[in-house]
C-alpha cells in the first residue's frame, strides 16, 4: 500500500470531522464532544503526516500506532454521539466505515512495516 493513499484518506476523513465539528457545535450546541473528535479525528492524519518523515522503522511505527490509537478514540466518540442522538445512525455508519477503514489501513501498515524492518520510504524522491 502507497503511503500517500492512507494520507490521503486520512486528510478525508478529516475533513469529514471538521465538517462534523462545526454542526454539532453550531447546529446542535454540543461544544465537549464536539472538541474531543475534532481532536481525535484530525490527530490521525497529523500523526500519518509526521511518519512519512520518521527518522527510523521505529518511529515510523511509533507515529501510525499514534494514529491507531487515535482511530479508536474517535470510533468511541462516534458511537457516544450516536447513542446520545446527537448523530443519526447513517451518519454514524457512514463515519464509523470511514473510520474503520483507515483503523485497518493503519494496522496493516503497522505489520507490514515490523515484518519488513525497512526504513520507511524517502518522501522526497517518493511520488505523490
Amino acid at each position: 500500500m502507497k503511503e500517500s493513499i492512507l494520507k490521503e484518506k486520512a486528510m478525508d476523513f478529516a475533513i469529514r470531522i471538521v465538517n462534523l465539528y462545526h454542526f454539532l457545535n453550531d447546529k446542535k450546541q454540543e461544544k465537549v464532544m464536539a472538541k474531543q473528535i475534532l481532536r481525535s479525528g484530525t490527530s490521525i492524519g497529523a500523526n500519518i503526516s509526521e511518519g512519512i518523515y520518521a527518522e527510523s522503522t521505529a518511529d515510523f511505527i511509533h507515529k501510525h500506532a499514534i494514529a491507531q490509537k487515535e482511530c479508536a478514540e474517535t470510533l468511541y466518540w462516534l458511537e457516544l454521539l450516536k447513542r446520545t442522538q446527537y448523530i443519526d445512525p447513517k451518519q454514524y455508519d457512514s463515519l464509523y466505515q470511514d473510520c474503520n477503514e483507515l483503523h485497518k489501513m493503519i494496522t496493516s501498515t503497522i505489520i507490514t512495516s515490523k515484518k519488513s524492518h525497512h526504513p520507511p520510504h524517502n518522501p522526497i524522491t517518493h511520488n505523490s
